[in-house]
């Protein structure tokens, strides 16, 4: 349990102590202020803190915002702080500081006047500020959080808390303040009572997306039945899924639970339930005598990528760490299209994000055929990627902007080079220009896909692709990744090796080697969400010794190559290597994804992900 340790002694009729009961604190009240060192020294080192000042007059969710919230080492409101155990030591020193008589030039000791200085908890709060601990102060908006100097303040405080509903404030801010067009006006609007209904229960924001991927997984077994009662259905629990979906992110808002486990599913089950839908569409059309395994592993490979290009893009460009605002023309545009109210919602959903693009798998599962859904999926998102990417190259070459080592070591994890990488980098390194790196990439993702689609798959050609291909990786990587495009060398890449497998595994006409190259590329797909999750973490990539085993992006492009010139012609051959090398690499990436997301190092993040 969290302790609460009011500054003083309790104001006679103040519902104070009640109300953080209510939020889950051991309440204890410090006789003086100079008692506040040996209360903290009582509470256990890995417990949290809080030091709340007694004539606190506020909102309980503004409290809760301040004191509950696990993401921050330290937060705080206007009378109100909270420590986690990593700020402890901070804050016993600086108590020790404020209380002693050796308190240093300028410092207010704990029993000043608050009327002169201010609250204890705020001196403590902005203390701790100037010794280097980051002290979350939350949005409050319309909610109220003071301590009043006198009867009249305290009388106005109150009256301005009567004045706003606490529990509509926290309902509101339980959704995501940027969503798209179907989400906010079709999920929104009825999700957020469901989430407050699942809090209110007793359920946790894991619970409900273990329930929306199981929901999500159903729907995609009865998409597998072919028949057109399963596609109703499939299309029916696919959206339910999705408002479990939504529901989820707003029960971790709404109740401020957010965890190291539910920052790692919440991060990788909306692509598997996507994903495991696509392999139930394509296995309802084989019923039919439909084989759609290309479609289906095309629209993976599209959306990976393009989800791809938003990272990278993201990366390069995080406004006041990695790079200078951007004032291009084209960003200016982008702002004033954005001040203009139908703009803002059509440019929205002309990206199909996860609400709009969900609705349209359930919409035409229902009334249409897994082909037809595969093809307006194709399509739709072929025209979001063109729009969103050639947009963001326009801004990025239009902008002024010098990106710092963190960017460039962001894209050298997000491309995820492996051991021929590294030595051809090494090898022959070469000078870079502002389009080196990119116009490299994309040589070499031309030279092995091409041969991929155009050459004889049992002769060398394919394979000498491949290690151009890898050639052409090191090289892109050889220098630090700050070119104003070089954000474009991860999709890249990213396309080479999941179109290399798409089209060997197409062309070789094997029987059932597009499931597998589905299977291999899902399981890749995996390594590289959980890679982008956990740099959004701020915990950096996986660990190097997974990516040199898994022999990088390049070393598994060659792989893949060299087993489809050997087994292309050998019955079903190619399919069981396919199979047995994505199993061996889900294994690898998803064991030690699992080892670290649970473990007490992962960052305590819910991630907003996809725009929904």
């Amino acid at each position: 349990m969290s302790t609460a340790i009011l500054t003083g002694l309790p104001v006679p009729g103040s519902q104070l102590g009640p109300e953080l009961r209510s939020l889950g604190f051991d309440v204890r009240s410090a006789q003086r202020p100079e008692d506040l060192p040996g209360l903290l020294a009582e509470v256990p080192p890995g417990e949290r803190v809080a030091l709340v000042d007694p004539s606190f007059v506020g909102h309980t969710h503004a409290l809760r915002l301040a004191l509950t919230d696990p993401r921050f080492p330290a937060a705080a409101v206007t009378g109100a702080l909270a420590v986690q155990a990593e700020a402890r030591p901070a804050l016993a020193r600086t108590l020790a500081d404020l209380a002693g008589p050796a308190a240093p030039a300028g410092a207010v000791a704990v029993d000043a006047p608050a009327t002169a200085t201010g609250a204890l908890t705020d001196r403590v709060a902005a203390a701790l500020a100037d010794g280097g601990v980051a002290v979350h102060r939350p949005e409050l908006g319309s909610l109220v959080a003071t301590v009043p100097a006198g009867p009249e303040a305290a009388f106005a405080a109150r009256k301005a808390v009567d004045a706003v509903d606490d529990e509509a404030v926290r309902l509101r801010t339980a959704v995501k303040s940027r969503d798209g067009f179907f989400t906010t006006f079709c999920i929104s609007p009825y999700s957020r009572y469901l989430a407050r209904w699942c809090a209110r229960r007793g359920l946790t924001p894991n619970q409900v997306t273990t329930a929306s991927l199981l929901t999500a997984l159903i729907a995609a077994g009865c998409a597998a039945t072919g028949t057109r009662g399963g596609f109703v259905a499939a299309g029916a629990l696919l959206l339910f899924s999705f408002v479990l979906d939504c529901t989820d992110g707003q029960l971790a808002r709404y109740s401020l639970q957010y965890s190291t486990l539910g920052a790692w599913l919440d991060a990788t089950f909306d692509r598997a339930k996507e994903y495991a839908y696509y392999a139930g569409l394509a296995l309802g059309a084989a019923r039919g005598g439909d084989d759609v395994w290309a479609l289906a592993l095309g629209a993976m490979v599209l959306q990976t990528c393009r989800h791809v290009v938003d990272f990278s893009f993201n990366e390069a460009h995080v406004v006041g760490t990695d790079a200078t605002a951007n004032t291009s023309p084209t960003a200016a545009l982008s702002g004033r299209l954005d001040s203009v109210g139908w703009t803002v919602w059509v440019r929205r959903m002309i990206v199909l994000p996860i609400g709009e693009r969900w609705a349209m798998i359930a919409v035409l599962t229902a009334v249409t055929t897994p082909r037809t859904v595969f093809y307006v999926l194709l399509i739709g998102c072929a025209f979001a990627a063109t729009y969103t990417t050639a947009g963001r190259v326009l801004r990025s070459l239009s902008r002024r902007a010098t990106r710092t080592d963190r960017a460039a070591q962001a894209l050298a994890e997000l491309a995820d080079s492996g051991p021929l990488a590294e030595v051809f980098a090494k090898v022959a390194p070469i000078r870079k220009g502002a389009w080196t790196a990119p116009v490299l990439a994309l040589l070499g993702a031309a030279a092995v896909v091409g041969a991929a689609l155009t050459q004889d798959l049992d002769g060398p050609y394919v394979v000498v692709g491949a290690a151009l291909y890898a050639v052409f990786a090191g090289a892109a990587v050889s220098r630090p990744l700050k070119g104003a495009l070089d954000w474009l060398v991860p999709p890249f890449f990213r396309a080479a090796e999941y179109g290399t497998v798409l089209a060997l595994a197409a062309r070789s006409e094997v029987n059932g080697a597009l499931p597998a190259a589905f299977g291999l590329v899902a399981a890749v797909a995996y390594h590289h969400y959980d890679t982008v999750y956990r740099i959004k973490g701020g915990s950096g990539a996986p660990p190097r010794w997974l990516v040199r085993l898994t022999g990088g992006h390049e070393g598994r492009t060659l792989v893949v190559a060299v087993l489809a010139a050997a087994l292309a012609t050998r019955g079903t051959d190619l399919t069981l290597a396919l199979t047995a090398l994505a199993v061996a690499l889900a294994l690898l990436v998803v064991v030690e994804s699992i080892r670290f997301w649970v473990s007490s190092g992962a960052p305590a993040v819910h991630d907003e992900g996809e725009t929904a």
